[in-house]
């Protein structure tokens, strides 16, 4: 039976149901008032007219409610029965493809704000109709439910997305972004959520951003709840805060129009207007260009650059650089492995020298590692300079799962691979970190060795320093995602069943600080990697430390 169907059989066997209820409570009602007597005991009420056109006034006041009820029935459960046929079509098609699905970031964002916000409000609805069946599975499934902290995830992801690669609103909203499967758009009031986000956070640059474009939308003629007044009371105040007090003033003026009568607003526009009139003879006001506040600071030095990689800008090879990177087939100096067949090695980057090994990991191995890892997937973390221990970090957002070698032969093939390319000794190594990237993953600029100031970062394990890493790419991603080193201008982009390597210590064992690096959000798609950090002890002879500090 389809969707549409049950909800069909439902709404009339409720609405049966609920005539029924009300009928009785009518009766019951008539006996409690003594118009009626379960012995018919009094009958004398047809003696007098005007007792009964009392009684059919009654009648008509009951009637009229119960028509008020079964029509207030009909609208709900008509309301239901739109929604759940929206959501029959749009799951039909998303679990046809559900990675290359949510790889689409408003997808991700609006299955988040529909599982956390928009179910909640079905429920309010139904349970008025006490459908206890549909409430009950509603409870039980609602343990695997997002709640406002992963929906708030979720916008932010976005806007990280529309910072990082220079999108507009509009471009977001509209869905038109590179490589997508599935083209969808946002409504008038998932950008004023969006917008309430980073008010929330005190980002009047994207509040003002998103709530322009929510109000846009409404003027556009858009049917949505949110109403204009709302949108302006925060827009305003955003553009205010951004140093537009002109704009400021006539976004509270068009509130005003609307609601005469809004406190805020009337208590805004009066102090608007005294600062206005305070600046009227300073040369310089909070309405110039240049007083505009734009983005807000954050912790990290190289933003822009680092950005800017990621938007395939600022990349800093030349020509001539370029003339001196090669590609080889490589049998890993010898390698019993690869003596018959040896890889195809290619030359991605000088200084640091970064190296792809293309074809190294077969889809059925991928797989394979994807299939252990995706149980124990949780929140990557970082290790904490101070404690040496590992906690999570908002500038790292993607799960991770760690494979140990006696897990699987697969794993341990891929250990031994590395060895062999490598010519360093992966026993002392970490684990196999699987790491899936989702809506708007990303680890911004770090170092994967420890630095001097960090002498306890890897104390723990008793194996010294990360001397290199390893790192295999198991998807192609449609958009986004590249490894870009900021230091020296390099971005390497994924391209599913290769792996790029690079040493993070000079052979002396001094850090290597132009490998800083970075994996720059997902903008469509859904990144799989897993990497090896391979340590110092056991490199001793396959690695011999130099005298000089740089070398």
């Amino acid at each position: 039976m389809a969707l549409s169907d049950a909800v069909e059989q439902i709404r009339v066997s409720r609405v049966f149901a609920n005539i029924c209820y009300i009928t009785m409570n009518i009766y019951h009602l008539l006996i409690a008032l003594g118009l009626f007597s379960l012995c018919c005991a009094h009958t004398d009420f047809f003696t007098s007219i005007g007792h009964m056109t009392d009684l059919l006034s009654t009648e008509k006041d009951l009637v009229t409610s119960l028509k008020d009820y079964i029509k207030a029935e009909e609208v709900k459960l008509a309301e239901i029965k739109k929604w759940a046929e929206r959501l029959d079509q749009l799951t039909e098609i998303a679990v046809k493809d559900p990675e290359g699905f949510l790889g689409h970031p408003v997808n991700a964002f609006k299955l988040m704000k529909r599982l956390n916000t928009e179910w909640a409000e079905l429920e309010n609805l139904v349970l008025k109709d006490m459908s206890d069946g549909f409430i009950s599975n509603l409870t039980i499934q609602r343990q695997y439910f997002p709640n406002d902290e992963d929906q708030t995830g979720a916008a932010k992801a976005l806007l990280r997305l529309q910072d990082t690669y220079n999108l507009d609103t509009e471009t977001i909203s509209r869905g038109n972004l590179p490589g997508v499967k599935h083209k969808t758009s946002l409504t008038a009031g998932d950008c004023f959520e969006l917008g309430k986000v980073a008010y929330t956070d005190a980002d009047y640059y994207h509040t003002e951003l998103w709530m322009g474009q929510a109000l846009r939308q409404l003027d556009d003629g858009e049917e949505s709840s949110i109403d204009k007044v709302v949108v302006l009371d925060y827009l305003s105040y955003a553009v205010y805060q951004q140093g537009d007090l002109d704009k400021a003033l006539m976004l509270t003026k068009r509130l005003l129009e609307l609601d005469p009568e809004h406190q805020r607003g009337n208590g805004n526009l009066k102090y608007f207007e005294y600062i206005m009139s305070k600046e009227q003879n300073k040369s310089s006001t909070a309405t110039s260009e240049g007083a505009r506040k734009g983005r807000p600071l954050d912790h990290l030095p190289e933003r822009q650059k680092y950005e800017m990689l990621c938007r395939g800008e600022g990349v800093k090879m030349t020509p001539r650089r370029q003339k001196k990177l090669f590609c080889r087939y490589y049998n890993g100096n010898k390698s019993p492995q690869f003596i018959l067949s040896p890889t195809k090695q290619e030359d991605e980057w000088d200084k640091p020298w970064i190296v792809r090994y293309h074809d190294i990991i077969s889809d059925e191995e991928i797989t394979k590692v994807q299939e252990l890892a995706k149980p124990r997937l949780r929140r990557a973390t970082v290790h904490d300079p101070v404690t040496g221990k590992l906690t999570t970090a908002q500038y790292r957002v993607s799960k991770s799962a760690w494979l140990s070698g006696y897990e699987d032969p697969v794993v341990d093939k891929l250990n031994q691979r590395i060895q062999a390319l490598t010519g360093l000794d992966v026993s002392t190594a970490e684990e196999l970190q699987v790491a899936n990237y989702g809506m708007g993953g990303q680890y911004e600029p770090h170092f994967d060795f420890a630095r001097k100031d960090e002498p306890d970062a890897f104390k723990e394990l008793g194996t010294g320093n990360r001397i290199a890493t390893w790192l295999f790419y198991m998807s192609d991603v449609a958009a986004g995602g590249a490894t870009v080193f900021p230091e020296v201008g390099a971005a390497v982009y994924p391209k599913k069943g290769t792996a790029v390597f690079w040493y993070n210590l000079f052979e002396s064992g001094e850090g290597d600080y132009s490998t800083r690096h970075a994996a720059c959000p997902v903008l469509v798609g859904n990144k799989w990697v897993s990497n090896k950090w391979i340590h110092e002890r056991g490199q001793e002879f396959r690695r011999p430390c130099k005298l000089s500090e740089l070398e």
